[in-house]
């Protein structure tokens, strides 16, 4: 504490007192239960502590319609899993970079994982489980069975939603531009050769060939 002269032969003191200090001290520490007591009162009806906003999400998914309420964040994969129990569509690296989760939108190849399941209201989803017209399978998933196209069969519902597009897509014209055009779905197994032969088989059936 500093101490200087003011003039008259007193001394006075800068800075805060000791009583200061205490009185202050005693109202931070009176606080504190009220604080505590503030925190630990109970939400409002209808808010639960850690509870998220959800939201009506309406998706049209082979040839449905379903009616869901979600938290805004949920993605279209596992809106597909969680709570259609669509699980054909597999949850590989959750990041984009397997191909596990394609699935179709409006007849176009998406990652499910991606995509947001508010961002499909409005357009047809597609997933494996729709690919087949009842009892017949699709052109390309009997050409997967034909060629023995899988082993663990992880990625095998990814792979041939994928392989519907690129043959729809027109770029089965040979087995580079397949390669190519399939490069975004993996197979842990390594199947490809097998893939790309089902691929092949498959096109002229699905009318491309």
């Amino acid at each position: 504490m500093i101490r200087h002269d003011d003039g008259r032969g007193e001394a006075s003191r800068t800075g805060p007192s000791r009583r200061g200090l205490l009185t202050g001290g005693a109202g931070a520490v009176a606080a504190l239960p009220l604080s505590a007591a503030a925190a630990a009162r109970p939400a409002p009806h209808g808010a639960a502590q850690g509870e998220r906003p959800r939201m009506a999400v309406k998706l049209r998914v082979n040839g449905r319609d379903h009616s869901l309420s979600l938290d805004p964040r949920t993605t279209l994969l596992d809106a597909l899993r969680e709570h259609l129990n669509l699980t054909g569509s597999k949850k590989g690296c959750d990041h984009g970079q397997c191909g596990a989760c394609t699935v179709h939108l409006d007849g176009r190849r998406e990652l499910a994982c991606l995509t947001l399941a508010a961002a499909a209201q409005g357009r047809a989803v597609t997933t494996i489980e729709g690919l087949a017209e009842g009892e017949a399978l699709h052109p390309m998933q009997a050409a997967f069975i034909e060629h023995d196209a899988f082993q663990c069969g992880y990625c095998t519902p990814g792979q041939i939603l994928s392989a519907v597009a690129c043959v729809r897509e027109g770029h089965a014209a040979s087995d580079d531009q397949i390669r190519e055009y399939m490069s975004g779905n993996l197979c842990r197994c390594g199947a490809y050769p097998k893939i790309v032969e089902a691929i092949r088989d498959a096109a002229p059936r699905m009318g491309r060939g």
